[in-house]
């Protein structure tokens, strides 16, 4: 069933993934099943609703990732995001933290199982990193972990001169950037990009927020 749904769904959306790519995601899915019945990891939890809610809908920011950049993922949760990122850009060094360790274990044990190379899941608060991640990474995100003005407030410590921020939105977005925009306008931010996209099977309509350091006038 989770292979079903993730080739539909990723032909949806004109989406390619490898066949290696969905053997990785079919572990991933029992995995995150199997723990989930003794840890809540996650509500989300039938095959439909893993294949595009946490795997189709993070191969949508994975497509925005450039070769190269040291990604962190905030409020990682069960590893979303990373995990699905990692699986198909294998190359890319890959940072996860959350404030859950129960939730922490999970992507290490998953990232065992696939032999992730470059893969980094910290159990802290994010607050926290910034003694030992200080401008450390070129791409942050983060998926409904809080408002934007707090994930840009957060993220900002943490990144690289010339780096970039993107904030994985559901359909509220638009309200959300209107009222926070001039907040991130004070800690000198501005979002540069809105891209809209709906998840197969009438799933939802999702928004990458691209936010970048306001150049100096």
């Amino acid at each position: 069933m989770i292979r079903r749904a993730l080739e539909q769904g990723a032909k949806e959306m004109g989406l390619e993934i490898s066949e290696e790519n969905i053997l990785a995601f079919e572990l991933f899915a029992d995995q995150l099943k199997k723990w989930n019945r003794k840890i809540n990891l996650t509500a989300i939890i039938s095959d439909e609703e893993i294949a595009v809610k946490h795997i189709l809908d993070a191969l949508v920011f994975a497509g925005c990732v450039r070769d190269g950049e040291k990604v962190l993922d905030m409020g990682s949760g069960a590893g979303v995001p990373a995990i699905p990122l990692k699986i198909v850009k294998p190359s890319v060094p890959v940072t996860s933290v959350d404030a859950v360790g129960k939730k922490i274990l999970f992507q290490r044990h998953v990232a065992r199982l696939l032999k992730f190379v470059g893969f980094e899941a910290i159990h802290a608060r994010v607050e926290e990193l910034c003694r030992t991640h200080g401008h450390g990474f070129d791409l942050i995100t983060s998926r409904a972990f809080s408002r934007l003005e707090q994930f840009v407030g957060f993220a900002a410590p943490l990144l690289a001169e010339g780096g970039r921020l993107v904030a994985m939105k559901g359909p509220g977005a638009a309200d959300e950037i209107q009222a926070d925009e001039e907040r991130l306008a004070a800690l000198g931010f501005e979002i540069v990009s809105v891209t809209p996209y709906r998840l197969p099977f009438n799933k939802g309509e999702r928004n990458l927020i691209g936010v970048t350091a306001r150049k100096a006038a």
